[in-house]
């Protein structure tokens, strides 16, 4: 189907207030590159905090990369200007995780599923086709239209914020955390109407989680996030059943029945003691050691003294990691 968006060294940078705030800062995002395939789901995973809906954002040019490009269907999304950000961008939607603070407590849902077409200048009876076609597609009975918020469900109120970032038609969806703050069964539910609603109109999805199970399920390929960078990407069926960074098996290893999927042995996962972890975080602040150094049980001298670069593997399967490349 020939690729969708094409992310290039995507750099996000968080500079810190005061005197010398321009030259320090927080990097939230370090020089990540992926292509994300027509009609695909690509899956992300990571911890809390590793940089996930920050690369998100700035795929999409909410929040602007610092530095680095993305192409969307062949256009520069850097080459274009506010207004013309602002009218591609019902290309690419957006769905929350939290559907409690994505939709606007003073609109009522019928408003808020229209606010994107009124931006767009639809005419009020194409509107109202359009939104009563969308909360029937989510399973939300036309009578909610005119309700609040707070008189829906937690998995009502996510099927809206789907169907929302479905009303401007859009070719591709960021998924942040969409089931994450909704019951076992609702997941479900929300993750099924998803699958259904991709095959339906052709769209593309990133899927963001730090659910390696989850993401397992639902994509067809997965890049595996850990302090801002990309440590492990490969085609679904090849990166769970040969996962080959440290802390790619790690996160298996907390699935049930992951160690019995690749073999306990293959793990090579210890808990370092605490003061060999703070040595070594210590470290890493004054060096360019790998992100994963001070928790990695196979770090060595190499690893303390500099970040491993992506090395392709075999068939797309790349990975970061000195001990990979030195066949240890």
């Amino acid at each position: 189907m020939g690729n969708l968006i094409e992310s290039k060294d995507i750099t996000k940078i968080y500079r810190s207030r005061g005197l010398g705030g321009s030259k320090h800062g927080f990097k939230a995002v370090d020089c990540v590159s992926l292509i994300i395939r027509k009609q695909s789901i690509f899956g992300l995973v990571g911890e809390s905090g590793c940089g996930k809906t920050t690369f998100g954002r700035a795929l999409m040019y909410l929040d602007p990369p610092t530095s680095g490009s993305v192409v969307f269907d062949d256009v520069p999304l850097g080459s274009l200007k506010p207004k013309e950000l602002r009218r591609f961008r019902n290309r690419m939607q957006i769905v929350f995780q939290d559907p409690n603070s994505s939709l606007d407590p003073k609109m009522r849902i019928y408003d808020s599923l229209s606010e994107g077409m009124v931006n767009l200048k639809i005419p009020r009876e194409q509107r109202d086709r359009k939104v009563n076609n969308l909360i029937n597609l989510v399973g939300i009975s036309k009578t909610y239209l005119h309700r609040f918020p707070h008189e829906l469900s937690g998995g009502q109120k996510q099927r809206i914020g789907i169907a929302r970032a479905l009303s401007v038609d859009p070719d591709f969806l960021v998924l942040d955390e969409p089931t994450s703050n909704l019951d076992v069964s609702i997941q479900a539910q929300i993750i099924n109407l998803l699958l259904d609603l991709k095959d339906e109109f052709g769209l593309t999805y990133l899927f963001i989680s730090h659910d390696l199970n989850l993401i397992s399920y639902m994509c067809d390929e997965i890049a595996v996030m850990f302090k801002g960078r990309i440590v492990e990407q490969a085609e679904t069926e090849q990166l769970i059943s040969k996962p080959s960074h440290p802390y790619t098996q790690r996160l298996l290893s907390s699935i049930p029945g992951g160690p019995q999927r690749i073999g306990v042995s293959c793990l090579n996962i210890e808990d370092l003691d605490e003061k060999t972890i703070k040595e070594r975080q210590e470290h890493e602040k004054s060096h360019s050691s790998c992100p994963y150094y001070s928790q990695c049980p196979m770090g060595d001298a190499e690893c303390s003294l500099s970040a491993p670069s992506l090395r392709e593997l075999s068939g797309g399967h790349v990975v970061s990691c000195h001990k990979i490349r030195t066949g240890k």
